[in-house]
Formats: C-alpha cells, sequence, structure tokens
C-alpha cells in the first residue's frame, strides 16, 4: 500500500483501504421488486443533508466523560461542525462550542474532569490549532501563531500531560511538545527530522514515526527517548518494494503494531518486540487489514478490515484469546469504536448506504445496545433510499474494476434512467459502501450512479494499487470511460445519457476524460479538481514536507516530468473540451488553488461550450457547512437536469 498520507493527498469522498472478491455484474431485463415509483418523492438537497452527521473523537482521545455518563461528540446539527456532550441516558446533548463559521471537531476529554481538547481550522485552509475549552466555558487556543499546523497525539497514561504535534518551528515538520494538564505549561520531547510522527506509548518513552521512501516503499523508526541517544532507529529493514504503516503501540508499551504487505497483496497486522526486537504476526485476512487498537487496559484488541468496500469489525478479548460477540445491530459498517475508561461499555457508529452514521452504546457485560442519535432527517422515507451493490466491469485490457452501483426506484428496461460514473479522490483512494448525501440525491432525482475503482484504487491488492503509478490521466481513465461502456450494458440505464462526476483526483478524471476523451460522456462534473499538474505539484502545503518524495515517486517529479505533466493536465488541453462542464471551487483550497478552476472555466468558456462555475469563499478542499453541501449538490442536479436529462441536452 501507499503511505498512508500520500494516500489521501487529494481524498474528499469518504475513502477508506478495503478488499475485493469476485462478483459477476448484474445485466438484467427484469425490475428489481421496487416501491411503486409515484409514490416516491423526490427530496430536496436541504432534506438530504438535513440529515444529522455525527463523529467520535479519535481513539487516542477519551471519548467517556470522566464520570462515564456522557460521550464526546463532533456533530453539524446547527449546520455547521461543533463539539457536543452527549448523555447516555438519552437526554439531549449539551452544545460545548459554538462555533457559526469554522467546523470545529471534538478531540478528548481531559481525563479527570469535564475540561475538552478540540481543533478547527480558518475556513477550510487545513492550519488546524489545539484548544481547550475550560469547565466555565471559557476557551483558550494551546498552538498560537500565524501559518502553523498543529494536532493531537496522545494522552500520558496518568492523564497529567497530553502530547501535541506542531510545525511551528519551521512550518514543515511536526516536533512533538508534552503539556502539563494542570496549567499546559509545555516541553518539547521530540524535535523532527523530516519523518511522519505515527504514535507514542502510554508511557511516553517510546516514539514512533514512519518514513515513505515511495509510494511503494516505506519503513518505521522507533525512538527510545530514555536512551543516551534518543536517536530514530530502524525497525523494518528490507529489500525490495515494502510497505510499513504504524497503528499503535500495545498497551504494556512493549511492542508497537503495525501493517504490512511483506507476505502478500494485502497488508496484515504484525507487532514488533521492543525489547527483543522479534516480529510476529497479530492479525491476517484475505483483505487489507485497516486498524488495530486497544481499550485502555488492553483486554480488547480491536481489528478492522476493509472487504470489498464494507468493512469487517472483529473484537477479541486477550485473556480468553476468543471473539467477542456483539449484540444485534442495524445492518452496516461499524466505524469509531471507542471503550469507557473501565473497559465495560463501547460506543460505536453504525452507518449504511440507507441510513447514516449514529452513535450506538453497547454493554459488554449485559450484552445490550441502545441506538443513542438519529440521523436521518425524519422528512426522508428510509424506505425511500437505495442500498448499493458491488459490482465489476472489465476494462479495456481485460482488468476487471470493482464498483458500487446505485439504482434508482423504478429504474427498468421500460423506464431506463440517465447514468453518471462517479470518480473518486486520492489519486490512491477508494469509493466505498455507506451513506453519501450527495449520491442518495442524485439517485433519488433519478440518476443510476457507478462509482468506479479504477486500477490504483485502494483496497484491492498492492498490484492493482500501482497500476497507475506515473500513469495518470492514461490507463486509470480509460478503466472510467469503460465504466460507461459497462453502464451502457445495462438495459435499465440510458446509454445515450451518461456523465462524470468527482472530486479532486476524481475533479481531474473528470476534466481530463472530457479533454482527453471528448465524445465519451455526455457531461461533466468537476468538484475542486487537479487541471494543471505542473502548478499542484509544484506548489504543495510546507507540511507535506515528510511525503513529498513518495508523492514525487507516484506523480512524477516537476523537475524531470515537466512534459509528462503538461501532457496529462486538461488546461492545456481544454480546446477540446466540448461537452457541458460544471466546477465547483472552494476559495480556501491548500491543494487545488482557485486559480486551476479559474483557468478551466475561462478556456472552456472560450470554446464558447456550457460552462458553471461555482465558488465558495469560506470553504477549503471540500465541504465543511451544510448550506454550502445544500448550495453544491441543488447545483449538480440542476445542471444535469438541464443538460443531461433535459432541455439543454443536444
Amino acid at each position: 500500500m501507499k503511505s498512508v498520507t500520500s494516500l489521501r493527498l487529494f481524498c474528499i469522498l469518504g475513502i477508506m483501504l478495503a478488499g475485493c472478491e469476485r462478483q459477476e455484474p448484474v445485466v438484467s431485463s427484469e425490475a428489481v421488486p421496487d416501491l411503486a415509483v409515484a409514490a416516491i418523492p423526490k427530496y430536496s438537497a436541504q432534506a438530504f443533508f438535513e440529515t444529522t452527521s455525527y463523529g467520535l473523537p479519535g481513539s487516542a482521545g477519551h471519548a467517556f466523560s470522566p464520570d462515564g455518563q456522557s460521550l464526546l461528540m463532533s456533530s453539524d446539527e446547527t449546520g455547521v461542525f461543533n463539539v457536543y456532550a452527549l448523555p447516555l441516558d438519552g437526554s439531549m446533548p449539551e452544545q460545548l462550542t459554538q462555533s457559526t463559521d469554522n467546523a470545529v471537531f471534538a478531540v478528548s476529554w481531559f481525563p479527570a474532569d469535564k475540561r475538552i481538547l478540540y481543533t478547527y481550522d480558518g475556513g477550510g485552509n487545513e492550519l488546524n490549532h489545539v484548544f481547550v475549552r475550560e469547565t466555565d466555558g471559557s476557551t483558550r487556543d494551546l498552538t498560537p501563531g500565524d501559518e502553523l499546523k498543529a494536532g493531537f497525539l496522545a494522552w500520558t497514561k496518568d492523564g497529567q500531560s497530553f502530547y501535541l504535534t506542531s510545525t511551528e518551528r519551521d512550518g514543515k515538520s511536526f516536533d512533538i511538545y508534552r503539556y502539563a494538564a494542570s496549567d499546559y505549561n509545555r516541553e518539547m520531547v521530540f524535535e523532527n527530522t523530516g519523518f511522519q510522527i505515527s504514535a507514542i506509548s502510554d508511557d511516553g518513552r517510546w516514539i514512533a514515526l514512519d518514513k515513505p521512501r515511495t509510494s511503494a516503499d516505506s519503513d518505521i523508526f522507533v525512538v527510545d527517548l530514555e536512551s543516551d541517544n534518543p536517536e530514530p532507529t530502524l525497525i523494518t529493514s528490507h529489500t525490495g518494494n515494502i510497505s510499513y504503516q504504524t497503528f499503535e503501540f500495545t498497551r504494556d508499551n512493549n511492542s508497537l503494531v503495525y501493517a504490512t504487505n511483506e507476505f502478500g497483496e494485502f497488508n496484515q497486522a504484525w507487532k514488533f518486540d521492543l525489547q527483543s526486537g522479534e516480529s510476529s504476526v497479530v492479525f491476517e485476512a484475505p483483505w487489507d487489514v485497516s486498524y488495530i487498537s486497544y481499550s485502555p487496559a488492553g483486554r480488547y484488541q480491536v481489528a478492522g478490515v476493509n472487504a470489498d468496500a464494507r468493512t469487517e469489525v472483529t473484537l477479541l478479548d486477550t485473556q480468553s484469546g476468543t471473539e467477542v460477540s456483539l449484540p444485534e445491530l442495524p445492518p452496516g459498517d461499524l466505524r469509531n469504536v471507542r471503550f469507557s475508561a473501565d473497559e465495560t461499555h463501547i460506543a460505536l457508529i453504525v452507518n449504511a448506504d440507507d441510513s447514516p452514521s449514529n452513535i450506538h452504546l453497547i454493554d459488554l457485560a449485559g450484552g445490550q445496545s441502545r441506538q443513542l442519535t438519529q440521523a436521518l432527517n425524519p422528512a426522508i422515507d428510509q424506505g425511500h433510499l437505495v442500498s448499493s451493490e458491488v459490482v465489476r466491469y472489465k476494462s479495456f485490457d481485460g482488468l476487471e474494476i470493482p464498483s458500487i452501483l446505485y439504482r434508482p426506484h423504478g429504474a427498468s428496461a421500460g423506464n431506463p434512467v440517465p447514468a453518471l460514473v462517479l470518480v473518486h479522490g486520492g489519486p490512491g483512494g477508494q469509493t466505498r459502501t455507506g451513506y453519501a448525501a450527495m449520491v442518495q440525491h442524485l439517485v433519488n432525482h433519478g440518476y443510476a450512479v457507478l462509482g468506479a475503482n479504477n486500477r490504483g484504487s485502494s483496497g484491492y491488492g498492492k498490484t492493482f494499487y500501482h497500476l497507475d503509478d506515473k500513469r495518470h490521466g492514461e490507463e486509470d481513465l480509460q478503466d472510467i470511460v469503460y465504466g460507461r461502456a459497462y453502464l451502457e450494458s445495462l438495459d435499465w440505464v440510458d446509454g445515450s445519457r451518461v456523465g462524470i462526476i468527482g472530486g479532486s483526483y476524481g475533479g481531474y478524471m473528470v476534466a481530463a476524460a472530457l479533454a482527453f476523451e471528448p465524445e465519451a460522456f455526455d457531461v461533466g462534473i468537476d468538484i475542486f479538481g487537479v487541471t494543471n499538474w505542473e502548478r499542484t505539484l509544484a506548489s504543495i502545503p510546507p507540511w507535506w514536507e515528510s511525503f513529498k518524495e513518495a508523492l514525487y515517486d507516484e506523480m512524477g517529479d516537476p523537475a524531470t516530468d515537466a512534459e509528462r505533466h503538461r501532457r496529462i493536465s486538461p488546461l492545456f488541453h481544454a480546446e477540446n473540451i466540448v461537452k457541458p462542464l460544471l466546477v465547483v471551487q472552494g476559495a480556501n483550497d491548500p491543494r487545488v488553488l482557485q486559480v486551476e478552476s479559474d483557468e478551466l472555466v475561462a478556456a472552456v468558456q472560450a470554446n464558447e461550450v456550457p460552462v458553471e462555475y461555482l465558488v465558495f469563499p469560506d470553504e477549503g478542499h471540500g465541504f465543511r457547512k451544510r448550506d454550502n453541501r445544500i448550495s453544491a449538490s441543488d447545483a449538480y442536479v440542476k445542471f444535469l437536469d438541464i443538460y443531461l436529462k433535459g432541455a439543454g441536452k443536444e
């Protein structure tokens, strides 16, 4: 696999690692048993996006309050993400932050009182700071300064201190600082020299550092802060291209658990004994092991496996060595598995295509579960939503392309519907199953959606993953073009009306399809997509410095590959674009600068081709604010109704 950071260079569409298994595409003239189409209303974008989003803090933070009576969560109930305390007794959540502009996300309760840590950036510029909210409601920036990026790393085992990372020293390197929980006095404990900070042990002795060399080859180093010479020591000496990625330290501070694809196509979980230097397998599956985490005292081990675009979770009791059976939960993927301090309860999120993320509480001793939130807008009948199907189709060279297919209610041979090929971000991302308001809005308005996982997507083995290295906009683009051919083979799809939509790298693929395969699709929707690789790769944010070499290995170095970058950049071939185009851009985007979209729009306008342009002045690389998500989704459907489905189509 590519490094976890380079994997998500441009991802915005809910991407995670996954695996794949063979399933033949369904091509049938039989209408799927369905609701009466006339009984299904066309819901507005507002209805779908007024579904509430919920999230729990990361596994290094404390999700349960010190008294065990509430959970810390992030929610966009007000339209902008804020931090809430969610009582476990089912009473109303208490809003703890009051932001009306910047999206605010929960980091952790303090272990001994009701203070919290939280984070936000400036309008999507990705320059996050970490803040504390005192028990009296006052707040304080723990990482003040300009042009720095900070984040939370971990708590010490005794709860007296916590670790933050910050680029304040040079703007590029994330150094580690230990803060006293009592008065926030701090000291630098590690000055970074070009590594990715991955984990710190509970006792504060060991630091794990990841070091991508190329997109296929990486290493892990550890630092013993108690040694006389606390320098990074390589623990993954190897030959050839092998990828290693840190998961976390075990709770006894004796081992580091990590992922590696050394022994096959997929990631396995291994552990390195910090004293003996020996390694042994922890967990393996016929798919990528996405993560390993542990309960506070280490009794329980949680393993997540990405199995064909769905997450399978295994809970192991390490004392008995037996798998723990969870009580019955609604169908869907389990996410954000978090333990109470005494390990008697679990909070987690369940998410499915037709059911957005809801928080559930599990009593491990009693074997009971309770749903604590209701995310879906009550104005929407859940039966009107659509569940996806995992399908595969063959590309130009016979390679099978795993994909996620959404079929609108009522679509049949007698009622064929227009369709869209959806391209994920990345370039190494993945389209997965799960609730997506944008997709459900499109499907509800009569558009089939094929989420194509072109070669280079994660989750289908390391060979598949690297098939697009330095071939972007070429073979991977053909995979997307052949997605249209697959849709045309479905008799419930109107093969004469097929468009393409995507964000970030997917947005690049939209522009590339229209520029390099100008007759392949009937319309395109480019959501903050790269159009000029020369500029994008030369203007990466400074905090990407630790994996720049790996990025250049995959995409090409601007100093030596400028000719190829120009050749695959849609901006320099925009005179070929003849199909209607909608471009969406965030003004604060640090990854895909607004000038890229400005120039593409101007070039397409010069072709006298219909082009619409939507710029959000208060967004970055993705949409954090509900009103903006609604405006964008409304724009997609309006554009498609005119140029793909209706009057504007030639």
